[in-house]
C-alpha cells in the first residue's frame, strides 16, 4: 500500500474463493461486506485471484512477474520453488527485476509468524505493560507496520540505485523479527551497554524524568521532558517551587529522585483540568498531550471509512480497496495494461 500511495501500479494476488485472510477478520464489516481490517491496508491495488497449483495461473503469474519492476511475496521457503516460480530463476531471466520477500524469522526459517508472535519473541512484550503486570503487546500490529516500512524503503532504495546487480543482489529479504528487534533502538542500546535486562516501565521512561502519564482533574495527559531547559520551563508552568530543588536540575538527578519528582508533579497536575495544563505547557514549550481516543485522533486527520487514513503528499488515494478478483478478467486479458482500463 505504501508503494501504491506513492504512485506504483500494484496487482494484489489472492487465493481463489476466500482471498486474503484479512477479508474475514471481522466484525466490523462495512455495508458491502468488506472487513475493516482489510480496508485498512489495501487501497490503490487491483485484485486478481489465482491458484498457485493451477498451471494456467502459474503461467499468468510468471508473465506478470517477468514484466514487473518489483515482486513482493511472503511465502515460506520452498513454496514458490515447488510451483515452478522460483524467485532465483525469475531474477536470472529478468535482469531488471527486484524481488522482495517478507518473512517472519528470516529467509531460511520455515516458521510461520503473525505480528503477535514476533512482538513476543522480539522483546517488545517484555518491556510493555505495567512494571508489576503481565507482558503486554502494543495495541496495533506495529511489527507488521515497521516491517512494511522497512520493505518499502529497501525497494525504493534499490529502484533508485538502478536495479543493477546479480540475481542475488536484487533479491531483498526483510523479516518481522529483524525489523522488530531493530525497533528496540534505545532500549536495545541500554541493554547492550549495561548487559542488564530491560525493565518494564509502564507509561514512564527508562532514561528520562518526567516522561509519563499524569491525571488532571478531568482526564489524563502526558508530559514528556527531554532536556534540563524543558524541566525548568515545566517547573515555571506548574508554578511548583518543589521542582526548583538543585537535585533535580539535571536529568541524572531526576532519575535518581524519580519518585519524589513524579509525586510532586502528580499532585499538582491533579488540581486542574487537562486543557488548562496543556495551554500552560504549550506556551512554555514543554512537550505534552492529551490522551485522546481513536475517534478523537481521527477527527484531526483526513480519513475515510473506505480507504483509511490518507497518506501525506506525495502519497495519494487513487483507488479504493478492491473486491476479491475484481480485476481478474482485466489482468488476465491485458496484464499490467489493466491499470489503463480499471
Amino acid at each position: 500500500m505504501i508503494l501504491g500511495d506513492l504512485g506504483a501500479d500494484v496487482i494484489k494476488v489472492e487465493r481463489p474463493g476466500s482471498g486474503d485472510e484479512s477479508r474475514g477478520w471481522g466484525p466490523p464489516f462495512d455495508a458491502s461486506g468488506e472487513s475493516a481490517y482489510f480496508l485498512s491496508c489495501n487501497r490503490n491495488k487491483l485484485s486478481v485471484a489465482a491458484d498457485l497449483d493451477d498451471a494456467r495461473d502459474q503461467a499468468l503469474l510468471r508473465s506478470l512477474a517477468e514484466s514487473a519492476d518489483v515482486v513482493v511475496d511472503n511465502f515460506r521457503p520452498g513454496t514458490l520453488e515447488k510451483r515452478a516460480m522460483a524467485p532465483s530463476a525469475l531474477l536470472e531471466a529478468c535482469p531488471s527485476l527486484l524481488w522482495c520477500t517478507i518473512t517472519g524469522f528470516g529467509a531460511a526459517s520455515p516458521r510461520s509468524a503473525y505480528d503477535f508472535v514476533v512482538q513476543a519473541e522480539s522483546g517488545w512484550m517484555a518491556i510493555t505493560g505495567e512494571p508489576d503486570g503481565a507482558p503486554m503487546k502494543v495495541g496495533v500490529a506495529l511489527a507488521d507496520v515497521v516491517t512494511a516500512k522497512d520493505a518499502a524503503i529497501a525497494i525504493v532504495a534499490a529502484l533508485a540505485g538502478g536495479r543493477a546487480g546479480s540475481a542475488e543482489e536484487r533479491r531483498l529479504v526483510v523479516s518481522l523479527r529483524q525489523s522488530a528487534v531493530s525497533a528496540l533502538v534505545n532500549v536495545a542500546q541500554n541493554a547492550l551497554v549495561t548487559g542488564a535486562e530491560a525493565a518494564r516501565w509502564g507509561n514512564a521512561h527508562a532514561n528520562l524524568v518526567p516522561y509519563e502519564l499524569f491525571d488532571a482533574s478531568d482526564r489524563a495527559l502526558v508530559i514528556a521532558v527531554g532536556s534540563d531547559a524543558q524541566f525548568a520551563a515545566l517547573a515555571g508552568a506548574l508554578e511548583l517551587d518543589a521542582l526548583t530543588d538543585p537535585r533535580f536540575a539535571t536529568n541524572e538527578g531526576r532519575l535518581a529522585h524519580r519518585a519524589e519528582v513524579v509525586r510532586a508533579i502528580r499532585e499538582r497536575v491533579a488540581s486542574r483540568a487537562a486543557h488548562e495544563w496543556i495551554e500552560r505547557l504549550d506556551r512554555a514549550g514543554v512537550p505534552c498531550g492529551l490522551v485522546r481516543s481513536v475517534l478523537e485522533a481521527l477527527g484531526e486527520v483526513a480519513a475515510s471509512p473506505l480507504s483509511g487514513v490518507a497518506p501525506l503528499p506525495p502519497g495519494e488515494v487513487r483507488r479504493p480497496p478492491p473486491r476479491l478478483d475484481e480485476h481478474g478478467a482485466l489482468v488476465r486479458a491485458h496484464g499490467w495494461d489493466a491499470f489503463v482500463r480499471a
